[in-house]
């Protein structure tokens, strides 16, 4: 049997019929090959579940009107797609049906589990309508249920997989299917428990299902299709400025990623490293450009990268009686980050006080600020802009930081970390 490739969609891909139509186009030119493919939920359908969820959670009467706005987005796209006695159409009212039942009854769960109950369905009801379509177009192509070969533990919202007992899921479940489809399509974003709840991987992280599938198959490579050329030296939507990088060594995306650049999610380099996977970022509106390369065999020289984080919080932490911050501080600190999965994204230690830029999760935010209070005394600044600069330049830092303030800062190397806000302007009394 020759090696899989791995393929992962993600929602701008499959956000209407055309996305859609598209997507078998490119897997159509892969037909010599035994394709692994990754759908993510359609369009921003995972932002409209969460209002759902949110709705639900608080017993707010919009649950009902939101989530039939997310099914009416849905039945639009298979109306485009297929004939109106098509057997996909009573397949994905009854995935629905389950998100109706569970909605009509009072919350008895914790909201992260709920969460993950409900949001998962995006994935579920998007893989069903591409396989069926695939189907549909001559392309033999088997839908599979991610969650009978990820296997993570019950920390819902964030699931840690089990990678023995799902490296021998993947063999049991899903290589016999490539002795009779060359398409296996299943859902990014999502894994099971022992116990078959469903849970999800992180927010965006169908990259790193495609991670986990391609280190348990061995796959010979994976390709993330997306709505840019490949990886670009900033965020085309804040600089106008950008170009791209046409290979990068694993080293340097994981400290991209791990700096916050959107285009891969930070887990996704690990596994494909320790197995040599190359990994193309490509495009899907162009998917004969060659995209960006990242492989073992691609050391730099690279250009300035630039990453931007909003949504920040900078927390000044000192001590009630002004003694120094010490270990057991920091270990108390960090374990309370820990507790309430508040990622850490730059610190700043002094004698007395201990500064952390955290990214804004307000619930968990006040949580944190409520245990903290007890101990310590807390300065909160928001909003707060994180600004990472990979191969800096001293003009390039100057240009950016021009008109802001900064409040934080840290420089290892070739990186500098620069948590920004906004210079208030300063109005002449009358």
């Amino acid at each position: 049997m020759s090696k899989v490739k791995v393929f992962k969609f993600g929602g701008a891909s499959v956000k209407d019929a055309a996305g859609v139509r598209n997507v078998f186009s490119i897997i159509n030119q892969y037909r010599s090959d035994q394709l692994l493919v990754v759908v993510s939920a359609m369009g921003k359908t995972t932002n409209a579940l969460e209002k759902v969820v949110k709705a639900y959670y608080e017993r707010d009467e919009a649950v009902h009107t939101l989530f039939a706005e997310v099914k009416q987005q849905h039945y639009a796209i298979m109306q485009e797609l297929f004939p109106p006695e098509h057997e996909i159409f009573p397949q994905i009212n009854d995935t629905f049906v389950e998100i109706d039942w569970v909605i009509e009854e009072e919350p008895q769960d914790s909201f992260d589990y709920l969460y993950d109950q409900i949001v998962s369905i995006g994935e579920m009801v998007s893989t069903k309508i591409v396989a069926a379509y695939l189907n549909q177009e001559g392309e033999k192509t088997q839908w599979l249920d991610a969650r009978d070969a990820i296997r993570t533990d019950n920390t819902y919202r964030e699931g840690r997989v089990d990678w023995k007992t799902t490296q021998q899921l993947m063999q049991q479940a899903v290589m016999p299917l490539f002795e009779q489809y060359p398409v296996v399509l299943t859902q990014g974003f999502i894994g099971g428990t022992s116990e078959n709840f469903t849970t999800t991987l992180g927010r965006e992280g169908s990259d790193f299902t495609a991670a986990i599938f391609s280190y348990c198959l061995d796959s010979e490579t994976m390709s993330i299709w997306k709505d840019v050329p490949g990886i670009l030296t900033a965020d085309p939507r804040l600089f106008e400025q950008v170009t791209k990088i046409d290979r990068l060594s694993y080293k340097e995306a994981i400290e991209m990623t791990y700096y916050g650049a959107k285009v891969i999610h930070p887990k996704t380099i690990k596994p494909l490293q320790n197995k040599n996977i190359p990994l193309h970022v490509k495009s899907f509106l162009n998917p004969d450009a060659p995209g960006t390369v990242i492989s073992d065999d691609a050391e730099g020289p690279y250009p300035p990268v630039v990453v931007v984080e909003t949504d920040q919080v900078l927390l000044h932490i000192s001590t009630r009686d002004f003694s120094f911050v010490a270990e057991h501080h920091l270990s108390h600190l960090f374990s309370l980050f820990a507790r309430h999965r508040l990622k850490v994204n730059l610190m700043q230690n002094m004698a007395i006080s201990f500064s952390v830029s955290l990214t804004n999760r307000s619930d968990r935010i006040a949580q944190l600020l409520e245990e903290l209070e007890a101990d310590f005394v807390v300065r909160k600044e928001e909003p707060l802009e994180l600004l990472t600069i990979r191969h800096y330049t001293k003009p390039l830092i100057k240009e950016l930081v021009d008109g802001k303030m900064i409040l934080i800062e840290k420089r290892i190397g070739r990186t500098v970390q620069m948590g920004v806000s906004e210079i208030p302007v300063m109005r002449r009394k009358k």
